[in-house]
């Protein structure tokens, strides 16, 4: 039952890699979507983001406005953390569901958790691996600018708000470097996939 941990900051290529996983059999638990489930109308969550920061976080229909919640967080390490306070709970005990349906489902899965805030928020929990996706950051850099229209600006601005690169680096048992060709970074994948368990029992024995 290997439970792998996926991360990386913006624009690092984890997507690419968590879909190169599944390709292969992995289930891909996206922690992303675990936060719009648990943000739905009517969840406790967002009623209490909103009790937090106001009904202005709301759109009309009553589902989250998450333009306005970013700019009302955005820069703001004391803000953020009361963000943190309301969800980070609530997606680790969605994330465990998903993890033990998963398994339940099948006992030898290989469930793969895509999980951007890893060092900030889960790198104590049980993995027994823990994937880093990584390229340097003038490389992200560009790839937000071109790949997502941000102004450079914009880009500097999200990468600064993330962790430092070395804070995932130091805590990764594998790196994919994600800087060459899609067909590069999904040569790394494979021979990833196929080293899995070898790489599971050194990290057990370490």
């Amino acid at each position: 039952m290997p439970l792998v941990a996926l991360t990386g900051g913006i624009a690092s290529g984890k997507s690419t890699i968590a879909r190169r996983l599944a390709e292969h059999g992995a289930v891909v638990v996206d922690a992303d979507r675990i936060v719009r489930d648990v943000q739905q109308p009517g969840s406790p969550v967002l009623t209490a983001i909103a009790a937090e920061f106001g009904e202005r976080m709301l759109l009309p229909d009553g589902s989250l406005d998450r333009a306005a919640l970013g700019g009302a967080v955005f820069g703001d390490p004391e803000a953020v953390g009361r963000l943190n306070a309301i969800v980070h709970p609530a997606v680790r005990a969605e994330s465990a569901r998903r993890f033990g349906a998963a398994f339940a489902a099948d006992p030898g899965a290989v469930v793969v958790y895509d999980v951007p805030l890893l060092v900030e928020a889960r790198v104590d929990d049980p993995w027994q691996l823990i994937v880093v996706a990584h390229a340097p950051a003038d490389v992200r850099r560009q790839r937000l600018v071109g790949l997502r229209g941000m102004t450079g600006a914009e880009a500097a601005a999200r990468l600064a708000s993330q962790v430092p690169d070395e804070a995932r680096l130091a805590v990764a048992d594998v790196v994919i470097d994600t800087t060459g060709s899609l067909a590069d970074t999904e040569r790394q994948v494979d021979a990833l996939w196929e080293s899995l368990g070898d790489r599971i029992a050194q990290r057990a024995g370490r």
